[in-house]
């Protein structure tokens, strides 16, 4: 079994290069270098924009399709600028017969298919079925292809990013059969903080949402900030307008974003009144987990957290052919899919 990919650390290997470099000097009589402190700092951090060096991620190969399954490439242009995205559309889709919709947005230096690989939701639309749509970063907009979650102009309703993601729900719903009652969305990490930004700019348009290693919505206004939220959290505040179904996954070793995280985006998603019940187990062989779920006085789950024990910054339950993945946690696709399956809007 594949272990999780993790981050370079390139400031690492810096400081054994040096310390090499002194070894020799001292072995010829010269003094050590003196050179201030390298802070850790993981090359791949949502939201926080690197040099762009020319390169991009390797494509992977596509996961071949079912017989009669499509995965189209397909652009949205509206007055915020344009967005290209795939949509799949599932083999055992009915002719004609609205289904929900699930919008997948993925983390930094991810692609559409690098994402639908690891999360493996396309494969699990067929048994749905449901369509999928999976939205893309552009270089051109983040030199490491992470949503914006963290500039004021990326958070809120009919502007930047949000307007994108909301105009592509729309363009989707318009040309294919979609349920309007029943379209979701999730992310990982820099895509789960957009996540939950979209569940409270756009409450109208999506049931519920999923927020992977991501962040509260609110939770930085600018770079420095959201640094700072990533090693210890953000003021993310009180929510805006009606709450949203919520559920969040966030393992307990995430040295990316801090776990305290997924606490901050349940509480942002407003707990207050509902009954906490807590379920806790192990995936045979695997990491161990806690997961809480908030009902309502009629029993209905409206918010779900589950803390991975001993994961990092991946996708929990995830397959090895997509990057940022850790297949031996909790299925996250499977219980995100099961929790959206209990939400439409219809409920009101």
């Amino acid at each position: 079994m594949n272990p999780p990919r993790t981050p370079i650390n390139l400031t690492g290997r810096l400081s054994r290069a040096l310390s090499a470099l002194d070894g020799l000097r001292s072995s010829q009589g010269l003094p050590a270098l003196r050179l201030p402190s390298l802070p850790k700092m993981p090359l791949h951090m949502p939201g926080l924009r690197m040099p762009n060096l020319g390169r991009r991620q390797p494509q992977r190969p596509e996961t071949p399709l079912p017989a009669g399954a499509r995965f189209l490439s397909e652009t949205f242009a509206g007055p915020t600028g344009r967005l290209d995205y795939r949509l799949y559309i599932p083999a055992t889709a009915p002719s004609g017969q609205a289904l929900p919709l699930l919008v997948m947005l993925h983390g930094c230096t991810q692609t559409p298919e690098d994402f639908a690989a690891g999360t493996r939701m396309n494969a699990l639309a067929e048994a749905g079925p449901f369509l999928v749509a999976w939205p893309e970063q552009t270089q051109a907009a983040n030199a490491q292809r992470c949503w914006n979650w963290f500039n004021p102009e990326d958070q809120g309703r009919d502007r930047g990013e949000p307007a994108l993601i909301a105009g592509m729900v729309r363009q989707v719903t318009a040309q294919h059969p979609v349920d309007p009652r029943r379209v979701h969305v999730a992310g990982l990490s820099a895509g789960g903080a957009a996540a939950a930004i979209m569940g409270e700019a756009y409450p109208e348009l999506f049931a519920a949402i999923g927020v992977h290693s991501g962040l509260a919505c609110g939770a930085a206004r600018d770079l420095g900030s959201a640094l700072s939220a990533m090693r210890r959290g953000g003021a993310a505040g009180e929510r805006v307008g009606r709450r949203v179904p919520t559920i969040v996954f966030h393992a307990d070793r995430d040295s990316t974003v801090h776990p305290v995280n997924g606490d901050q985006v349940i509480a942002r998603a407003g707990a207050e009144g509902l009954h906490a019940t807590t379920e806790r187990g192990e995936v045979p062989g695997g990491h161990g987990f806690t997961c809480i779920r908030h009902t309502d006085a009629a029993g209905r789950v409206l918010l779900e957290q589950w803390l991975v024990h001993g994961g990092g910054h991946a996708w929990s339950g995830g397959d090895a052919a997509g990057s940022y993945t850790d297949p031996s946690g909790p299925d996250a696709s499977r219980a995100m899919l099961h929790f959206f399956a209990q939400h439409s809007l219809a409920e009101g």
